[in-house]
């Protein structure tokens, strides 16, 4: 049986003379597992991790981590969890090796050099251990906040949009921690607006928009429960418009008419894709190239929040 290792209860955060940052919110996170909260920038989900992390304080509800409630139980809630946020907040004049080393002692936790030297090597940041961080990259900065948010070797760690302003080899490298630290018995959980970074890290999703939760599902369930399928014919001869008698078909031409693009549920009994393909041939409206494609998070995404605005 999944073990919970976070359990969100009726949480929500209206600001005094504001807005409605966050409605009410039930969420469960299983031990060892990687959930992503996908959504648009302003959905609420850095509110919903600084609630959880202790940093605000919510309206309603009650959050508990490894076992402890975040406001009753503060100190021991805190220690289970390892936060990067989304700004780079670091003493720039220190080094990498004494701010990962003030953090991990700033939780009672002994200077333990072998762990920092590992947690460091992993994060390709060992070489540049008695550099000062003013002098680093952004990409090694970020690196940084990850440092320090592993120092104290926290049960559960939270991601808050940790790719974002990173190069493309620099969000590769940190999915790759990410999957290792998974398999070194963490909870990740990361907040992202980037579609692929859900897609290739999560084991499940939670699709946050307007401060409302609009759903959680295993990532595979939801691509194959909502997920469609997508038939491209690149034609002959370009096309101006749909010709009436394929009407019975929701059909739209995408490249300037030289391609006409059919999405329909793979899972239908009836997919209508062999009639589609002999009215094409009655109508004589010929073809050079067919391909189909599973829908993307991405779309799904945008279907979700398009349909629920």
């Amino acid at each position: 049986m999944p073990e919970p290792i976070l359990t969100v209860a009726g949480v929500s955060k209206t600001y005094r003379n504001g807005p409605t940052a966050l409605g009410t919110v039930d969420l469960t996170v299983n031990r060892g597992e990687i959930f992503a909260l996908l959504g648009p920038n302003g959905a609420g989900k850095t509110t919903l991790i600084s609630i959880i992390c202790g940093i605000v304080t919510p309206s309603s509800g009650s959050v508990t981590v490894a076992g402890h409630d975040v406001v009753r139980d503060y100190k021991a809630a805190r220690r289970a969890i390892g936060l990067v946020p989304q700004e780079l907040a670091t003493d720039q004049f220190e080094t990498v090796l004494a701010t990962v080393t003030f953090s991990r002692r700033l939780f009672g936790r002994s200077g333990h050099s072998v762990y920092i030297e590992q947690v460091l090597r992993d994060l390709s940041l060992w070489d540049k251990r008695h550099a000062r961080i003013k002098d680093l990259s952004g990409g090694m900065k970020r690196r940084v906040l990850i440092a320090k948010a592993l120092a104290h070797e926290p049960d559960i760690l939270f991601l808050d949009e940790p790719t974002a302003g990173v190069d493309v080899a620099l969000r590769r490298d940190m999915w790759k921690l990410v999957h290792r630290l998974r398999a070194d018995g963490a909870t990740i959980i990361l907040t992202t607006h980037y579609i692929e970074e859900a897609e290739e890290m999560a084991d499940r999703v939670g699709v946050i928009t307007g401060g409302k939760l609009l759903l959680v599902e295993e990532k595979n369930a939801l691509m194959a429960k909502l997920g469609k399928r997508q038939m491209d014919l690149t034609l002959v001869e370009p096309l101006d418009a749909v010709p009436p008698a394929l009407s019975d078909w929701p059909l739209t031409l995408e490249n300037e008419g030289h391609t006409l693009r059919y999405v329909f549920d793979a899972k239908a009994e009836d997919t209508g894709i062999p009639r589609l393909l002999e009215r094409l041939a009655q109508e004589q409206i010929a073809f050079r190239d067919l391909e189909t494609r599973k829908s993307s998070l991405e779309d799904i995404f945008v279907d979700l929040v398009g349909e629920r605005a």
